[in-house]
């Protein structure tokens, strides 16, 4: 056990014993909710199934109670339970929050989803067509800068890298596009690099201060942020991050080679250690830091529509669309949210990390997971994997789906 959670252990040891020699009975915790035992069983048995080294899990039912669950270890090799105020990487759930500022922004007026980002912004391949809406639902047909192999090359060498939007946008326009605007659904880091842009441009601010205003603060994600470019730290209390495979060897798929799989499954291939990565690459796509309890807030913020106007709430629920027309089970996107069956939220997935956090509409379920293990031996995310365990406990008989955003890009 660590200093800090010794500390904090004796404590509350402390504390109860002066209740105690006071006369006073402490009150019974709460009773776990019917479910809880289920959904920890399910949690642990997918965490040993796919060697997932530890997890956060927060769920919020109306009707059913509120539970948390705290699982295996924060560090490999190491008895460090993860805590539920530990900080997170969480990827492309930054990406809801971009969208969510450029809506507001549409809101006030200041631009409309059908403007061309050539409007703002000069030698965009098709940017005189590619609309602001496009880019929020992955339609734009844009490169992803992130399947660049020298791009890549460069985390690896030099995982400290402090990027630019710029240099970022630079790789993906030496690209062909992948695609005419609106005609498919291509999940791209580089659209929402030229979101984060267009709001710096009309804000007059830094993107990091326009999500704390208008996000963070009206909401009270204390422990929430966007951290500058050159900050590679995250806050304590936090867990080590880890990844299998490296960025090269990632750029098609997460998954290792069927040997390496074997050996990741018995413990003799362990993952990299990435905490320390710089996430800059990532920016408004994906370079965002929070908790599982803030992460919940936002969950609920984002599906009720707490920031946006009811008509903009309507049209951002209105645009979720099949990620796949011809699979339409698979799972849906729309202006910076995801639907994952009956939930409807983002995950988000970072060199040494994985989050999930997400709402039901129709009952207020609500789902929170924070991993430190990016994608499990097989390529899945892990905390997709957990995800999927969990929902036939409050859905029993529905289909699983996939993430929409299950692409080495996100």
């Amino acid at each position: 056990m660590s200093a800090r959670r010794l500390a904090v252990a004796t404590a509350a040891l402390l504390t109860a014993g002066a209740l105690t020699a006071c006369g006073t009975v402490p009150a019974p915790p709460p009773a776990a909710p019917d479910y809880a035992d289920d959904v920890a069983q399910r949690i642990t048995a997918t965490m040993s199934a796919y060697v997932v080294p530890g997890a956060v899990v927060r769920i919020s039912s109306p009707t059913r109670g509120e539970w948390t669950g705290t699982f295996g270890t924060g560090t490999i090799g190491a008895a460090e339970p993860p805590t539920v105020d530990d900080h997170v990487r969480i990827g492309s759930i930054t990406k809801t929050m971009t969208s969510t500022v450029i809506l507001q922004l549409v809101g006030e007026g200041r631009l409309s989803l059908d403007d061309p980002i050539g409007k703002f912004r000069a030698g965009v391949p098709n940017g005189d067509r590619i609309t602001i809406a496009q880019l929020s639902e992955m339609r734009s047909g844009l490169f992803s800068y992130t399947f660049d192999p020298a791009f890549n090359a460069t985390l690896d060498a030099d995982p400290g890298k402090a990027w630019t939007p710029d240099e970022l946008l630079a790789i993906a326009f030496a690209h062909p596009v992948d695609a005419e605007p609106g005609t498919q659904f291509e999940y791209s880091n580089t659209n929402i690099v030229l979101l984060g842009l267009v709001i710096e441009q009309l804000t007059g601010a830094p993107v990091a201060q326009a999500f704390q205003e208008r996000i963070f603060t009206p909401l009270g994600m204390s422990r929430t942020s966007l951290p500058a470019r050159t900050d590679a730290a995250i806050p304590d209390p936090h867990p080590r991050g880890y990844s299998f495979g490296t960025n090269v060897s990632t750029i098609d798929g997460y998954a290792l080679p069927v040997d390496q799989q074997a050996e990741a499954l018995a413990g003799r291939l362990r993952p990299r250690d990435e905490t320390d990565a710089n996430p800059s690459w990532a920016w408004t796509a994906g370079g965002a830091i929070s908790t599982v309890p803030d992460l919940v807030t936002w969950a609920q913020a984002l599906v009720g529509g707490r920031l946006l106007d009811p008509g903009l709430q309507q049209v951002r629920m209105d645009s979720i669309r099949p990620a796949d027309a011809a699979h339409p089970g698979t799972g849906g996107y729309g202006l910076g949210i995801a639907r994952f069956g009956p939930i409807v939220g983002h995950d988000g997935q970072i060199p040494g990390f994985m989050t999930f956090t997400g709402q039901d509409p129709a009952t207020g379920l609500t789902i929170t997971i924070a991993t430190n293990l990016a994608t499990v031996p097989s390529g899945e995310g892990s905390a997709v994997a957990l995800l999927k365990a969990i929902l036939p406990v409050f859905y029993p008989g529905m289909a699983v789906p996939g993430s929409p955003a299950a692409a080495p890009s996100g």
